[in-house]
């Protein structure tokens, strides 16, 4: 997936039809309330139909066309609401289309290929169209097809595609959602002009909330795998990257290559200064709060693992850098519940890791774990008769 910006985008075949248009209802035909939209918690403020369909938009010159995931819930019979926010992609278009005074031209597929909805996740760069990006990925053209009522393309065999308009005035009220603690947003609307369908269509959803569900799985983790891309580019001697399940996904470990930490001459203040600098102004790190640093003996995949590390090896305070001044995650809870705080700026933190040989002399201990104090030959006889005393099988 990461690598596919290094390749050359391939762009769309455009086909005159596709499986998505099996079947069409437009006028007074459409009634979104009559439609099976999950009511997904409890306590959600209406029926979210998106929560895994991928919104459709193109800037007004026709230059980037972007596809993007941001939940939405039916409204009444023909319009929706959902979140739109800064630094979304689908928010920096619909500002375009608000500077001419026009309402955006939108679609929504469900059920699109799996390479289209992971682009749709990744914190892509501003200004790349996706259908070319997932062309490289899948290494040939992916087949899109011409909405009905504009001129943009869905992948021809969508389950079912919305199509309609993005208003840059009217809004609505959004939420609460159970993927966060409740907020109530006022949020523009989607205006629902035509719904084309292939036969039995399937609806895909995503019952977020606490871990784990494709937030976590996709979103996070493409964002983590884009920062260690991010930090090696900037030369920073990052091995691996990853945002621990157990965090909601907004911690990111940062694996180090200490050897080469130590060729830095550096300390953890000016180390962690440039991580924090690099990471919280970029797009990739906007939902992540938290970057751990770690070394090479800590699996940045295994959740306790790095919450050992962040619990034993960083002194509160000490060993950590506040980012005050930096993109905020508005929904995150402790951003959008507390009043004496910005929703929208700081809150996040470099919290290093590394103990203070590995930036002067390497690693001068020794974890007491059946990995790290027992010779190899007692660990091997050990893993080799594990099953015959009676234990079950290591994973």
């Amino acid at each position: 997936m990461l690598s596919a910006d290094e390749l050359p985008p391939i762009p769309p075949s455009i086909v005159p039809t596709g499986p998505c248009k099996e079947n069409k209802l437009e006028g007074d035909e459409i009634d979104l309330t009559q439609l099976p939209a999950p009511l997904i918690h409890k306590s959600d403020g209406g029926k979210y139909i998106q929560t895994y369909g991928m919104h459709i938009v193109q800037s007004p010159d026709g230059k980037w066309t972007n596809w993007s995931i941001a939940r939405a819930m039916v409204h009444d019979k023909n319009h929706l609401t959902g979140l739109v926010i800064e630094p979304q992609h689908i928010w920096q278009i619909q500002q375009q289309w608000k500077k001419i005074g026009k309402d955006v031209p939108w679609a929504l597929a469900f059920g699109v290929p799996p390479a289209g909805i992971m682009a749709s996740s990744m914190p892509i760069p501003d200004g790349v169209t996706e259908a070319e990006y997932v062309g490289a990925i899948i290494g040939q053209p992916i087949e899109l097809t011409k909405c009905d009522t504009n001129d943009l393309h869905v992948p021809a065999n969508s389950e079912i595609v919305f199509e309609g308009t993005l208003s840059i005035s009217e809004t609505g009220p959004e939420g609460p959602f159970g993927e966060m603690h409740g907020d109530v947003h006022n949020c523009p609307k989607y205006k629902v002009n035509m719904i084309t369908y292939r036969n039995n269509p399937i609806l895909p959803m995503s019952s977020c909330g606490r871990v784990t569900d494709e937030t976590h799985t996709m979103i996070g983790s493409l964002c983590a795998a884009e920062i260690r891309k991010l930090c090696q580019k900037a030369g920073l001697p990052v091995l691996d990257a990853f945002a621990p399940f157990e965090s909601q996904v907004t911690w990111v470990a940062l694996r180090i290559d200490t050897v080469k930490l130590r060729e830095m001459k550096t300390n953890s203040k000016e180390f962690s200064k440039k991580v924090g600098d690099l990471v919280f102004n970029h797009r990739a790190g906007y939902t992540t709060h938290r970057v751990v640093l770690v070394g090479e003996d800590i699996d940045v995949y295994n959740g306790a693992d790095v919450l050992w590390a962040f619990s034993t090896r960083c002194r509160p305070g000490a060993d950590e850098m506040f980012f005050d001044d930096v993109p905020a995650f508005v929904l995150v809870p402790y951003n959008s519940h507390n009043g004496d705080v910005s929703p929208v700026r700081g809150g996040k933190v470099v919290s290093d890791a590394l103990l203070a040989g590995e930036y002067t002399i390497g690693k001068d201990w020794e974890a007491a774990s059946f990995k790290d104090s027992y010779p190899e030959e007692l660990k091997t006889k050990v893993l080799e008769n594990w099953e015959n005393m009676g234990f079950r099988q290591l994973d």
